[in-house]
């Protein structure tokens, strides 16, 4: 299904140098951010304490979240869990406070507020605990990217396994780079946003990557760059409708998705917008400059199909 079509092919490697300076810029300011702020991490990694309270009727997220942040919990995690009745709090750690003491606090605000509270279970998430996801959290990272890179050297070839690589990794550490430049709360949930961003631009790239193969096998007289920015310029109605559409359900979780989805769908926001770029400018143009080439690609004579004119022009024969 397409919207429209364009006939003309652009020119994207012709500005290649310089949208990767700027995507070298950004992610160096990232990693700039993490080393020098480091991430605001959750309670699930820093250890703290996790409260479920029970209420007669639906509870008013809102108050018991209004209750506790007068207590001097700024960015306390409040959801329902189970019911509307039900709500579950995760406390962070405070010096000379225990979790006994937490609790108690936290019960006597939300009685005040609404007498029907009632404590049903705490527990303590040490920092042994928390430090055991954070080893978690970059194992599955690791592996993710690991995973990624060795589909993509079977499907296609190394240069375009290294460069795809590359270019996720530039989503992941440029989305760490906002949470740390704003100290936004790093929680698992974000974690699985950003998780969830690494397959999303890989699939944005093989898409690209498929196209280049078939440009290749098409346009025998195309130079590689023709090839690229014909594959990218092929895709470009496929890449607005697919991301269009996964943007407006990430929005709407951002927007109507109350606090406990505001981190996740701003992470996934971050990592959509710059998985697009990513693949069409940081992926391509690194395969480009690694010098990716027509025999990498395919194996023996080009071999002449039906509908295939033969010809370097990207609009004879050719589905755009």
């Amino acid at each position: 299904m397409e919207f429209f079509r364009i006939h003309k092919t652009i020119p994207f490697m012709r500005h290649a140098l310089v949208l990767n300076i700027v995507s070298f810029a950004t992610f160096a300011l990232a990693l700039f951010f993490l080393f020098h702020r480091g991430l605001h991490l959750s309670v699930e990694f820093t250890g703290g304490t996790v409260m479920e309270v029970a209420y007669e009727q639906s509870a008013d997220i809102g108050k018991v979240r209004e209750a506790i942040t007068k207590l001097g919990y700024p960015e306390v995690q409040v959801q329902n869990y189970g019911t509307s009745r039900d709500v579950q709090i995760r406390l962070p750690t405070q010096k000379g406070m225990s979790s006994d003491q937490q609790s108690a606090q936290v019960m006597q605000a939300l009685k005040s507020v609404d007498p029907s509270a009632t404590q049903r279970g705490i527990e303590v998430v040490g920092p042994q605990v928390g430090e055991e996801l954070t080893t978690n959290g970059i194992k599955a990272l690791a592996m993710v990217v690991i995973g990624i890179m060795i589909y993509l050297a079977f499907r296609f070839e190394w240069k375009f396994a290294l460069s795809t690589v590359l270019a996720n990794l530039h989503d992941v550490v440029i989305i760490l780079g906002f949470f740390a430049f704003f100290q936004w709360e790093f929680s698992l949930a974000v974690l699985a946003a950003v998780l969830a961003v690494l397959g999303y631009s890989v699939n944005e790239s093989v898409v690209i990557f498929d196209r280049v193969r078939e440009n290749f096998r098409r346009y025998r007289k195309m130079t590689t760059t023709e090839v690229i920015d014909n594959a990218i310029t092929s895709t470009i109605s496929r890449t607005i409708i697919t991301h269009g559409s996964t943007q407006l359900v990430v929005l709407s979780m951002f927007f109507f998705g109350g606090p406990t989805l505001h981190y996740f769908a701003l992470a996934l926001t971050i990592g959509i917008c710059f998985g697009i770029y990513s693949s069409c400018f940081v992926a391509a143009a690194i395969a480009m400059w690694l010098g990716v080439k027509r025999e990498d690609l395919i194996k023996g004579p080009p071999v002449k199909r039906d509908g295939d004119s033969g010809s370097d022009d990207p609009n004879a024969g050719a589905v755009v």
